[in-house]
């Protein structure tokens, strides 16, 4: 049955008409997927799709999206962000795509105002679609996001008090809207983005305001499925806190960088 799919020109021309053609009668298209925008669920036999490449400089992975939230693209990522977005899969049957994994994990973030020592904080929260294999392996030591952010400086979450600064990591917000987080470069040059908003995210007036002021940004960070899309702030405080007693849940303060 044919999916409700757009396939751009750009998409096409990366992947091939073959596997284009493919992707339209429905025959490599998965009817249900987590939107590698919103995060959110998607039918593309109810509901039109777009197909979004990412490519870095070795690793190419194809997603899908809601069209409303964004429309089929190519996205250029640094390969540091691509390799810690995949999710490899194990045991599957799965077709791949020119050699594309299937199945790719890809960094959600939402934005928010977290109550810490009696003030309210601006915070991000990072949750993946899926679990995330550590680079250059099969997927079979489990999910390792918790760990290779521990590596990388996050430490375990306390809701009681505000996280360290992790050097060198700082959020870029330009014109009242979230670009990207960003790490440093491992060749010691200018920040690379870790995670990189496909368009500039809009923020809320609120959450805009607790920035200016302290200029720093907490990020939190959880496996896939521990956090979830929660429709209000002090829902969303109780998961954060529910996850961090279960050592489920890693922080850090960032500076703001931007405007």
């Amino acid at each position: 049955m044919p999916r409700m799919l757009d396939v751009s020109q750009d998409v096409r021309a990366e992947i091939g008409d073959d596997e284009a053609d493919r992707l339209l009668v429905g025959d490599d298209t998965p009817g249900s997927y987590d939107c590698t925008s919103c995060r959110t669920p998607g039918d593309s036999d109810q509901e039109r799709t777009s197909t979004v490449l990412f490519i870095g400089d070795e690793t190419a992975v194809l997603a899908f999206a809601h069209a409303t939230c964004i429309p089929s693209q190519v996205v250029k990522v640094a390969e540091e962000q691509l390799q810690g977005a995949v999710r490899s899969i194990t045991g599957s049957e799965q077709k791949t795509t020119e050699g594309l994994m299937p199945e790719q994990a890809v960094l959600g973030i939402t934005s928010g105002l977290v109550l810490i020592e009696d003030d309210l904080r601006p915070a991000l929260v990072v949750e993946p679609t899926g679990p995330v294999a550590r680079p250059g392996t099969d997927g079979s030591g489990g999910d390792e996001f918790l760990q290779l952010l521990l590596e990388q400086g996050f430490r375990p979450a306390d809701l009681n008090g505000l996280p360290e600064v992790l050097p060198g990591w700082s959020v870029l917000l330009a014109v009242g809207q979230l670009h990207a987080v960003l790490q440093p470069s491992a060749g010691g040059g200018n920040p690379v983005a870790w995670w990189q908003a496909h368009q500039p995210l809009q923020v809320t007036e609120g959450w805009r305001a607790a920035v200016n002021k302290t200029q720093t940004v907490l990020v939190f960070a959880a496996p896939a499925g521990t956090i979830g899309q929660q429709p209000r702030e002090d829902l969303l405080r109780d998961a954060l806190e529910k996850a961090a007693v279960n050592g489920l849940l890693v922080a850090a303060t960032m500076p703001l960088a931007g405007t």
